[in-house]
């Protein structure tokens, strides 16, 4: 009896410590059950993509353009289709990635605010206009990406934010207030309520060793709360007196 008191306590005040940790973690836990992935990251407002191949000889002479003009060499060249032009993004070793136009050899970037505007209302769904354009230079806990970078805004009924990568030209983040409401939930259940990112910090694995304890003392108290520790002492109870009962001499 002694030995479950102890437990019972350390049990009874465990929980009591850890009783809101553990409500936002089923909470938290219950909301990224219910919403899909994929719609938190907003995939499903995405434009459907109507392909435009870039040709590899209008290719080839773009880039001989390029190299003609002088432009300096980068270690990696990325040629891709941006609102039906073909363009080439070289990326030097260090420095920031450069832009180019292949059909004229006109320099995009960093590309201005009409032109991320007109880039973020073709990735989005549907014929939405952007409502306002914001240049964002630092990193924070909504976006964590190449800076610098334009933040799209729009009005469509669900708080939608697509952020630009000045540089690229390419749509790196897509948020909105589910995105928010996850990710601030997400900074609750993993403890980090600063940066929302960090799963290996020491409060958390704390709290999650006091929680261990808490399901191991509960555990080691179930027989007790389920009456199986007073049934047991009961029968041997009657064990006993049945035994000394038979033990007795005759009157």
């Amino acid at each position: 009896m002694a030995g479950n008191g102890i437990w019972a306590k350390i049990h009874k005040w465990l929980a009591l410590l850890m009783a809101i940790q553990i409500l936002f973690w089923f909470a938290s836990g219950l909301f990224f059950a219910v919403f899909p992935i994929e719609r938190v990251r907003s995939e499903h407002a995405i434009a459907q993509p109507h392909p435009a191949p870039v040709a590899l000889d209008a290719a080839a002479v773009g880039l001989q353009r390029l190299a003609v003009a002088g432009v300096a060499a980068g270690e990696k060249v990325e040629l891709r289709s941006l609102l039906g032009r073909p363009v080439a993004l070289i990326s030097p070793r260090e420095g920031r990635p450069r832009l180019y136009d292949l059909t004229n050899g006109r320099r995009l970037s960093p590309i201005p605010m009409s032109f991320a505007a007109r880039i973020a209302e073709a990735d989005h769904d549907g014929d939405v206009r952007a409502s306002r354009v914001a240049r964002i230079g630092a990193n924070d806990t909504e976006y964590r990406g190449a800076l610098p970078a334009w933040r799209v805004d729009f009005e469509d009924g669900a708080g939608r934010s697509l952020y630009v990568a000045a540089d690229s030209g390419q749509v790196i983040a897509r948020r909105s207030t589910l995105w928010r409401v996850y990710d601030f939930l997400w900074g609750l259940h993993i403890m980090d309520w600063r940066a929302h990112e960090d799963f290996n910090n020491p409060l958390l694995i704390a709290a999650t060793i006091l929680g261990l304890v808490i399901i191991v003392t509960g555990i080691i108290l179930l027989p007790s709360r389920l009456g199986y520790t007073g049934w047991r002492r009961r029968r041997r109870a009657r064990i006993s007196a049945t035994r000394r009962g038979s033990a007795a001499p005759p009157a």
